[in-house]
């Protein structure tokens, strides 16, 4: 396995006016790993994924993927490189089938695309289509129509809408909002099997599951990095304790 990060900020600042979103903030992050970011509102977890996604520029330093410097791609050349981002789907096309769904973010993905394309020509980008399906569980749904569907379901195929962009680093914010425990379960699940493909970099306020599924933990303060370890190290931390989880960490 190379030694280079699958992605690296180095450096970075974000600046909005005179406010700083981002101060000094550098982070590595290993292919196939899955790192949870925390902290309390307003510590910049919103910017740092919106910087790794490319949709805010660092005001100074870097971002990389695979060692090549990113920072001044465009958004969309970024996503082709492999990063995609799951909030920057804002929802389902409720009208269309699950299957159209997620046949249309496969065509968002070429550089050609023709939205007159017949169907019967796209007969392996449906089975690739079905086979991403298969992978969140709604295959059997397929031509169901999405707005139709339950809440969890959807979260589920805006995951496989991600997935057609076939990213090699997926970021995911707060993946369960809305979700019953039974459909967070679910989601988590999917999540783990996921990461053992692709790195994972999630935010979720949900402190048992961040503790329970992560391989690593960032914790983000006042924009800057306040720890960066394992579930059982930032349990451990003090410093964390007091800025953030105090006694929820006890239950976790």
């Amino acid at each position: 396995m190379s030694d280079v990060p699958i992605m690296e900020v180095r450096d970075v600042y974000v600046q909005f006016g005179g406010f700083t979103a981002l101060s000094d903030v550098s982070i590595a992050f290993r292919q196939g790993e899955l790192t949870s970011i925390i902290g309390p509102n307003g510590a910049g977890k919103s910017t740092f994924f919106n910087v790794l996604s490319g949709s805010v520029k660092p005001t100074a330093g870097s971002v990389f993927l695979k060692g090549e410097d990113i920072s001044k791609r465009p958004q969309h050349e970024i996503t082709r490189l492999g990063i995609a981002k799951s909030f920057q789907i804002t929802s389902v096309f409720p009208q269309l089938t699950v299957l159209d769904n997620v046949r249309i973010a496969m065509q968002g993905m070429s550089r050609r695309f023709d939205m007159w394309t017949p169907r019967a020509a796209m007969k392996s980008q449906i089975d690739e289509a079905i086979a991403i399906l298969d992978r969140v569980g709604l295959a059997a749904r397929r031509d169901r129509t999405a707005g139709a569907m339950a809440h969890g379901e959807q979260r589920s195929l805006e995951m496989a809408m991600a997935l057609a962009a076939h990213p090699k680093v997926l970021l995911l914010d707060e993946p369960t909002a809305g979700m019953s425990p039974e459909e967070t379960g679910a989601m988590m699940d999917l999540i783990v099997r996921l990461s053992s493909e692709r790195t994972v970099i999630l935010v979720e306020h949900k402190m048992k599951l961040v503790m329970g599924v992560s391989d690593r933990i960032i914790v983000l303060h006042h924009g800057e990095v306040l720890a960066d370890g394992t579930p059982d190290n930032i349990r451990a931390n003090t410093e964390v304790r007091r800025v953030y989880l105090g006694e929820e960490m006890s239950g976790a």
